[in-house]
């Protein structure tokens, strides 16, 4: 059969039914397999990062493994972002390639280039990728591709890069008669049984706090683990801070949620964490905008128990007590099967008091914080089902204070790689992967990263609705502008502009509206969301210098946020001593 009929036939064999990419020369052949098969369909996009990001927001929302697909040299480096993006949040997908023909291959000849957009996308991507390849030999194929396909899904999760050369692409094989991965030493290697963890010891640490946490990441969601955590918490009501990446593990409406932690968490997160005498920390890396950039005065009363399936990361920034190796889900389901007896009802009187004082729409000095209203009113109108794809900016941030979380809803951020235009493609793969409706939630830099992507909302159309938080220039780096840079705006306000993007989702023939004033605003939230139609809602800010607060500044510990509490009141909401009376 033509090897690109194989690669076609093997996505399907592994129930994979949705391909993201866009069409070039050297990926032809595998786009014209793609087009004859009725049992995978192919979804072309405007731009190749759009087809990456779709690819991961397909991945995030199913859990299976997201494909996109790309030509030769320009098209194969437009998913670099994406490629990133994936490696940095631990998403699996497959970045399928197109190359020029082996023999217009340059190899290690000392020249640029031979065939036309010759690029080697494997050298440049390798470091961000779990693993790259350039099959340029056809007995190979099967191999590699059933090696790659199972690398995206096996440990921690992530994207793989396979490059395949035009004439391997359009060659004849008989892949019955090629060596399969999974008859090979390597494949058994990689599956070889893990030691089982001692959860003793941490068993008798939750039975001996007093002010116990858990603190939920992304692999907690990668791990598919959530049901398994909330039961464990629900059990012993054990309160729970989540990072970035962990917002949907808990649900919001769980009682003794207390948001996000870190740099811009919830001011009642943060005292929390900050007050705990044990860390339980589930699938999180604990990096600095986790912890503050100042690591020795991070949980200086407690002590920790790290969880991760990545060996790298345990001890890798913190060092826990107690260090564990395990898949999330198998760690719980364990731990759900120990008797613990734990009493926090004091602690538990303590947190529910912070979070009732220092509520995320309410500024310490009794300031509305409307983004964060608009967040929390967007949140009170979505369906239990939604997908909500949240871009990179300030809205990300008042998105993770204030979106209260609920039923089966689904949060898509750009963690590690912060990757602005992500939020628009990632809903176009969220929803045509699960069949559920997008929010977006995007600034007004974001939105224009991937604007393009608005035709296949069209085209299609999709369920989807995207709120822009509009004002007119880039907040975050406009912020620290403002703090370091004596308050020139270059690029965030000073040479930057937001076009009228209700005429421009006119033109790609989607309904767009411009809305101000905080009753039109919260009126129009909920007739959108009232309905599934594919709506672009441009909401203009009042006020152009948004800030996000409160916010964790350098060398400072995590309790101790600006804008800064009176020093008697910080000191009045602690249970241990401030961090410089220690």
């Amino acid at each position: 059969m033509k090897a690109s009929d194989y690669v076609v036939s093997y996505l399907i064999e592994n129930g994979l039914d949705k391909v993201f990419g866009y069409i070039g020369g050297a990926i032809a052949h595998l786009y014209d397999s793609l087009d004859k098969s009725d049992k995978i369909e192919l979804v072309n996009t405007i731009h190749e990062q759009g087809a990456g990001f779709a690819a991961e927001g397909y991945a995030r929302a199913t859990g299976k493994t997201g494909i996109a697909t790309a030509t030769s040299g320009p098209g194969a480096t437009n998913l670099i972002t994406a490629i990133g993006s994936c490696y940095f949040d631990s998403v699996p997908v497959l970045f399928i390639t197109g190359q020029v023909n082996t023999y217009e291959y340059k190899y290690e000849q000392p020249v640029r280039q031979i065939g036309f957009q010759e690029t080697d996308i494997v050298s440049i991507v390798k470091p961000i990728t779990k693993y790259t390849v350039l099959v340029d030999n056809l007995d190979k194929l099967r191999y590699e591709l059933e090696k790659s396909i199972f690398i995206t899904q096996n440990g921690r999760k992530g994207p793989v890069v396979i490059d395949i050369p035009m004439n391997i692409q359009r060659g004849e094989i008989d892949p019955v008669k090629q060596i399969s991965f999974f008859d090979s030493e390597e494949y058994r290697h990689l599956t070889s049984s893990k030691p089982e963890a001692d959860l003793s010891e941490v068993a008798e640490l939750l039975n001996k706090s007093s002010r116990p946490v858990f603190l939920v990441g992304g692999g907690c969601r990668l791990a598919d683990a959530g049901n398994d955590i909330r039961m464990l918490l629900e059990k012993h009501s054990i309160p729970v801070v989540y990072s970035l990446m962990g917002k949907d593990v808990v649900k919001d409406d769980y009682k003794y949620n207390l948001g996000l932690i870190g740099t811009y968490g919830n001011r009642y997160g943060n005292l929390a964490l900050a007050n705990s005498d044990l860390i339980v920390v589930l699938g999180s890396r604990l990096d600095t905008r986790q912890t503050g950039t100042n690591r020795k005065i991070f949980a200086r009363a407690a002590k920790i128990v790290h969880v991760d399936i990545d060996p790298s990361e345990l001890n890798a920034k913190i060092t826990a007590d107690i260090s564990i190796l395990s898949d999330v889900k198998s760690f719980v389901k364990d731990l759900l099967k120990i008797d613990l007896t734990i009493d926090i009802k004091e602690w538990l009187y303590v947190i529910d008091g912070y979070k009732a004082k220092y509520p995320s729409t309410m500024s310490i000095n009794g300031n509305k914080k409307i983004p964060n209203m608009i967040i929390e009113k967007i949140s009170a109108c979505c369906a239990k089902e939604d997908i909500i794809c949240i871009d990179v900016g300030q809205h990300q941030m008042w998105s993770a204070q204030s979106f209260q979380t609920k039923g089966d809803q689904r949060v898509l951020f750009s963690g590690g790689m912060g990757a602005m235009g992500f939020a628009l493609p990632a809903a176009i793969g969220a929803t045509i992967g699960s069949g559920k409706r997008s929010v977006v939630i995007i600034g007004d830099g974001g939105f224009q990263m991937n604007i393009q992507e608005l035709e296949v909302l069209a085209r299609r159309p999709l369920p989807i609705k995207i709120f822009i938080l509009n004002n007119s220039n880039l907040g975050m780096v406009r912020e620290f502008q403002q703090i370091y840079f004596e308050a020139r705006y270059v690029g965030t306000q000073k040479d930057y502009s937001a076009p009228d993007f209700s005429k421009i989702a006119a033109a790609y023939g989607i309904k767009g509206f411009n809305v101000e004033g905080i009753e039109a605003i919260y009126a129009k939230i909920e007739k959108s969301l009232s309905d599934d139609s594919c709506e672009v809602i441009n909401i203009l800010l009042p006020d152009k210098f948004t800030t996000v607060e409160p916010k964790l500044i350098v060398n400072k510990p995590i309790e101790d946020m600006y804008p800064f509490l009176d020093r008697d009141e910080l000191k009045s909401d602690m249970l241990i001593n401030l961090a410089e009376e220690d």
